[in-house]
């Protein structure tokens, strides 16, 4: 008796307590082994009893749960392999669901597989991964474009730019000195300009009201002139509108030559009788010359 109870003790069975027991399907059990712990919230209540292929070939392992603590399991809790420690030691740990509905010895219970420290590790490093991976590639195309930049041809380019610039630096610093020589060697003359400068200013606010006055007086001339020359226009034109009424009055009249033409037909008529007896006799003339003009030959 007393062997059979250290037997059962140094495989992690209390033979005074009644067990019950568990199934749980698994694809993989990650290196589970036999006699490994079976937790509930962290406390051991169990072990695993066995391990063994299901009999149809499906490539599932059936792993049997022997549970030693009287505790209630709802019938959605899961059984899930972890790792207990940083060496990869297995164990199973009974999630309890909340069912109401109780799981009975010899049922099966759903599983589920703790994803191992180097799964975790690859989950947790690949997004490091790809942005250090895309991080690496920018760095290659800065380096790249810094190659291409500081070849031959560009760093010549570049040390003339310096060059010129630096020529221009010494320009701007020579035509500041010599300003400030000529401002030093013309202090006197500028500070002479500017006293004239401001007493001109200063006559010309003493002497506003007379300039105003000038200004004003000046401006009064200017109208008067133009206002002389304007009326002398007006009479001018009054005095020829004047002469040209008269002269229109006069020949209405029938005073002077034209006014006799306008006015009484005979001399119209007399005219034009005058020049078409003068045209007959001009045609006559053309017609038989030896009439008018007579020669004598010695």
């Amino acid at each position: 008796m007393l062997l059979f109870w250290g037997y059962n003790f140094l495989k992690g069975k209390d033979v005074f307590t009644s067990e019950r027991i568990f199934y749980a399907q698994y694809f993989d059990v990650s290196g589970l082994a036999k006699a490994d712990p079976v937790f509930i919230n962290g406390l051991r209540a169990g072990q695993v009893k066995t391990l063994y292929f299901e009999p149809d070939n499906s490539g599932r392992v059936m792993v049997v749960l022997q549970i030693t603590q009287d505790f209630p399991l709802p019938n959605n809790s899961i059984a899930k392999i972890i790792s207990t420690d940083l060496m990869g030691t297995k164990a199973i740990s009974l999630f309890l669901g909340n069912s109401p509905d109780l799981l009975f010895h010899g049922d099966t219970i759903d599983t589920s597989i703790e994803s191992t420290l180097q799964e975790q590790m690859e989950q947790t490093i690949a997004p490091l991964k790809n942005k250090a991976e895309s991080l690496l590639t920018s760095v290659d195309d800065i380096i790249s474009n810094l190659q291409i930049m500081l070849n031959s041809e560009t760093t010549r380019n570049i040390k003339n730019s310096l060059s010129h610039l630096e020529k221009s630096l010494n320009n701007m610093e020579s035509v500041t000195g010599n300003l400030d020589s000529l401002v030093a060697d013309e202090k006197s003359s500028i500070e002479k300009i500017l006293a004239n400068a401001e007493s001109i200013t200063a006559n010309l606010r003493d002497n506003n009201d007379h300039l105003s006055a000038i200004l004003t007086n000046f401006h009064q001339i200017s109208d008067s002139l133009a206002a002389a020359q304007m009326a002398t226009t007006i009479r001018n034109a009054n005095s020829a509108i004047v002469d040209f009424s008269t002269i229109m009055n006069k020949m209405n009249s029938g005073q002077g030559s034209m006014g006799q033409l306008l006015n009484n037909d005979t001399l119209y008529f007399e005219l034009e009788k005058s020049a078409r007896d003068l045209n007959l006799l001009l045609e006559d003339l053309k017609e038989n010359p030896k009439k008018y003009v007579k020669l004598s030959i010695f």
